[in-house]
């Protein structure tokens, strides 16, 4: 069965051309096709013109022009005989030159090659190839047009890389440990040695010299370094600070590398799936590089790449990192600046979390629940299809800096709903975006929208109490009960230690500077960083996923401030603790949650009341517990604690049996009353009973 070329007449055959080597090749091998079929060959070749052609320049490319096509002539009919022809152009568009000319000829057949016309050099710009199979109305052949030799190409010859078959990572570990070695020499560090230095001045200055040499270093140690500036609870605070300054000096990637990535991820030509994509690149960081691109159906996106030795290189840092903290992390007097265990497992958690773009695509759809209540946020959407570990494919904001954003409503509405969604984030749902700085934060369509969501947060269940205990302590200025919540969410265990009144003092003395500011300067956030300054002062360290709550925090005060300098966060914190205290009340009187509780309670009843049996050994077999009371003001404790206990459990009963009976469609109106009358004398008459005992 023949082919579809075989199947039809070809009379007329086109090749494209620049004349580079490659480009010859392209028509040779069309001349060989072309002989096959007994049809006539054109080759065409376009000069894209740099001056107009009135100008004196514009006259001397033309007059360049006419010698090329004689040069052109010649050589097609060295390879095509007296079937050969030549075509030279001059337009600044060469596919659409190209496509025109096979139209004028009405050939049968085109032909380019995959190497040359500087097709792949320019893809961004729009590849010639790509853009003539798709805009030509005859059969196109796109020819590779690499030496045979193994010349690396473009085009056809393309490489793609499952998973499975990414080369074993071999990391030169010697070389780089010597590197890194004279680098911290030459810039006098000695590994935390004299971190403990009293003098601030002193310990300020070892670590800009840190900084300098993680940014000598190169971009994978400042990345270290970033990520570092966030655990507070690590790091001294002179070190903290001055990581935070680090800058990530990282040269953009070249074109060759997003095709190579793009098509190893896509598994098949990147132009097959982007219409266009620009050569600028809006970001380039350690880890990757961000495209604005479009797709073929004309849709706007950006394209995150990430670079093809970022793993390779991530993980021969982290190899050596490890080397260290195996070999020295333990010595006590480094232990006492720096738990070194601590940093590398955070470090290696955070970048491999980083190299995966997958869950960075799953956190943002997260977030798309989290802010579905707020109609003034939201996230970019993602492209799953299009998206791998090493490509992400999103919606592209196409808005301003929201600082930009114009006065109105809109403005005033978003910048309340972006500090109350934080309250949210991390108390209700601990899930938050924690890296909210202005450049991640962009206005459009009378929305906020996050960006970046490479870097996000989870706190605990349990620590989310601690938390809503420790804003409402905020709310209510209550230092000593901030106090107390502090302790519950560092589990301090060195109390003997701590000097507590001290510490009480300090913070209540932070409460009072916030709360007594100006409106303007009234800021939550940072109020909680000078909170876990005190309590690292006093070796009671906050938990590492409320340090990064607490910064992301004060990023997110300052956005808003800039937003609606008016807004009085502590008056959106209060109103939504208490819409949010008022949700849980309701869901706990729900009839279901009140028959589910109530059985809990009853099971645990029966287990406590078994085990004080078995204890007291009111069980057959069991120990016999022997106390004789002989002072009376126990017994008359003892006594007063059953009463109190009995009324307080009875009183509990008929309110949950009044919730029960009130909830039913069969009871009688006057039960539920009935029961909640009883319960309300029963705690009545507790309540008098312990003023009558104080």
């Amino acid at each position: 069965m023949k082919n579809h070329l075989e199947s039809k007449v070809i009379k007329r055959v086109m090749v494209g051309t620049d004349r580079s080597e490659a480009a010859d090749r392209a028509v040779q091998w069309a001349a060989g096709f072309a002989d096959r079929y007994d049809a006539e060959l054109f080759a065409v070749e376009v000069v894209v013109p740099q001056y107009p052609s009135a100008t004196e320049f514009g006259e001397a490319e033309q007059t360049r022009a006419a010698a090329a096509n004689n040069d052109l002539a010649h050589f097609v009919r060295q390879v095509a005989g007296d079937r050969g022809h030549a075509l030279v152009v001059i337009d600044t568009d060469p596919a659409l030159a190209i496509v025109r000319a096979a139209e004028q000829k009405a050939v049968d057949v085109l032909v380019v090659g995959n190497f040359g016309m500087a097709g792949r050099k320019k893809f961004l710009l729009g590849n010639i190839p790509n853009r003539i199979s798709h805009s030509a109305h005859c059969t196109v052949i796109i020819v590779n047009t690499a030496h045979s030799t193994g010349e690396q190409t473009s085009g056809l010859a393309r490489t793609h890389l499952s998973e499975g078959e990414i080369p074993p990572f071999e990391p030169r570990l010697a070389a780089r440990a010597t590197h890194i070695a004279a680098v911290m020499a030459k810039h006098g560090l000695k590994l935390f040695s004299q971190s403990n230095e009293p003098d601030i001045s002193i310990r300020r200055q070892q670590a800009k010299r840190l900084r300098a040499a993680l940014e000598e270093l190169g971009p994978i140690f400042s990345k270290l370094g970033q990520v570092l500036s966030t655990r507070p609870d690590l790091l001294p605070i002179e070190y903290i600070e001055e990581l935070s300054l680090l800058q990530s000096r990282v040269p953009p990637m070249t074109e060759s590398e997003v095709v190579q990535v793009s098509e190893q991820e896509l598994r098949v030509p990147w132009e097959d799936v982007f219409k266009s994509i620009d050569p600028k690149p809006l970001a380039a960081g350690t880890i990757a590089q961000v495209h604005r691109a479009t797709l073929e159906s004309g849709e706007r996106v950006v394209v995150k790449v990430q670079r093809p030795t970022a793993r390779m290189d991530i993980e021969q840092d982290l190899a050596l990192l490890q080397v260290f903290v195996e070999k020295v992390g333990k010595r006590p007097a480094l232990n006492q600046v720096i738990d070194m265990e601590a940093v590398f497992k955070h470090l290696s958690t955070s970048l491999h979390s980083e190299l995966d773009f997958r869950q960075e695509a799953d956190n943002i759809e997260r977030m798309q629940v989290v802010l579905a209540d707020y109609n003034r946020l939201a996230v970019p959407s993602v492209h799953r299809d299009l998206s791998t570990s090493r490509l992400l494919v999103m919606e592209e904001i196409q808005g301003i800096p929201i600082r930009q954003a114009p006065a109105g409503p809109a403005r005033i509405q978003a910048a309340r709903q972006l500090l109350e969604s934080y309250y949210k984030q991390i108390i209700v749902d601990g899930f938050f975006h924690a890296d909210p700085h202005p450049g991640n934060l962009m206005w459009w369509k009378d929305c906020i929208y996050f960006l970046d969501f490479g870097m996000v947060g989870m706190v605990g269940t349990d620590l989310r109490e601690h938390l809503l205990l420790m804003l409402m302590a905020l709310w209510q200025e209550d230092a000593a009960f901030l106090t107390d919540v502090t302790f519950m969410m560092t589990s301090a265990d060195n109390s003997s230690t701590l000097d507590v009144a001290r510490f009480q003092s300090e913070i209540g003395e932070v409460m009072a500077k916030y709360r007594t500011a100006s409106l303007a300067e009234m800021q939550i956030g940072p109020l909680l960083q000078e909170m876990s300054a005190v309590s690292l002062r006093h070796g009671v360290p906050l938990p590492a996923s409320l340090t990064l709550a607490i910064k992301a925090l004060a990023q997110v005060q300052l956005a808003t401030a800039e937003l609606d300098p008016a807004l009085d966060p502590y008056d959106v914190a209060g109103k939504y603790l208490m819409r949010l205290m008022a949700k849980r009340m309701g869901t706990a009187f729900n009839p279901k949650t009140l028959l589910y509780q109530s059985q809990k309670l009853k099971v645990r009843t029966l287990r406590m009341i078994e085990a004080v049996e078995n204890f007291v050994g009111a069980r057959p077999g069991g120990p016999k517990l022997v106390v004789n009371f002989r002072a009376n003001s126990l017994e008359d404790i003892v006594r007063h604690t059953g009463r109190r206990l009995a009324l307080g459990l009875t009183a509990a009963a008929s309110i949950l049996a009044s919730g029960f009976t009130a909830a039913s469609t069969v009871t009688a109106e006057w039960v539920p009353i009935t029961f909640g009358i009883v319960g309300g004398l029963l705690t009545l008459g507790l309540v008098i009973d312990l003023l009558q005992r104080h």
